[in-house]
């Protein structure tokens, strides 16, 4: 397949997958997309912007879904619950940092907004700051992209010539780098939730009686 006439011939297209991806938070696409726009077939702002709206949108469905509907959802998938409650957790620790930086953490991204909607969190500030965080992670993973695309290119030669390679290296560095994020994330989450487990039950953060409960969703 060629992978430069494809993007070369449908490259709008991918500003519309973009948004969709990022609506659904996903950063890999973007990184590969930002690689493909250092040649100048995709624009790197629209990538952006696309990345940035997408993005946006998906958490303000998420943060509404959980103002509307967290409670009711999280009875009838309580396997979401722990997220939730870690996600609810850092928020009250870390307050605005925790929205401006909860894309970067794996474990807790994918439910955060749908957490921060049941929690007392205004809809404005909300608003705001996510608006903020979607614009920093959008422009992070874009350019980040480009860059790699332009070091790739410093290994492998003229980017005209080997883009197809290009592009794969792009491809198996970005999924290689994400899946290591991952299950280095999914290991410490896993012995903090072993020391919690292995602690005497007066230990701080009693499990049970004094453990973070759920706050009441407020309105809009």
């Amino acid at each position: 397949m060629d992978i430069e006439k494809l993007i070369v011939e449908y490259q709008y297209w991918f500003y519309g997958i973009t948004f969709l991806w990022t609506f659904l938070e996903g950063e890999s696409f973007v990184i590969i997309a930002g690689a493909a726009s250092y040649k100048g077939h995709l624009n790197i702002y629209l990538l952006v912007a696309a990345a940035w709206i997408g993005s946006f949108c998906g958490d303000q469905l998420y943060f509404f879904l959980g103002r509307r509907y967290g409670k009711r959802l999280l009875a009838r998938f309580p396997r979401f619950q722990g997220g939730v409650q870690v996600a609810l957790n850092m928020l009250h620790k870390y307050h605005t940092v925790f929205i401006l930086t909860y894309r970067y953490i794996y474990g807790v991204r994918n439910v955060a907004s749908f957490a921060m909607g049941m929690s007392d969190l205004r809809w404005s500030r909300f608003i705001v700051l996510n608006f903020i965080a979607a614009g920093l992670w959008a422009n992070s993973f874009a350019w980040g992209g480009f860059f790699i695309g332009k070091a790739f290119e410093a290994v492998l030669g003229d980017i005209t010539q080997n883009f197809g390679y290009i592009m794969l290296g792009v491809f198996v560095f970005v999924v290689t780098l994400l899946t290591l994020i991952h299950w280095m994330a999914k290991r410490k989450h896993a012995r903090r939730k072993a020391a919690e487990a292995a602690g005497p039950s007066d230990a701080k953060g009693k499990t049970d009686a004094s453990a973070p409960q759920l706050p009441e969703a407020v309105g809009k």
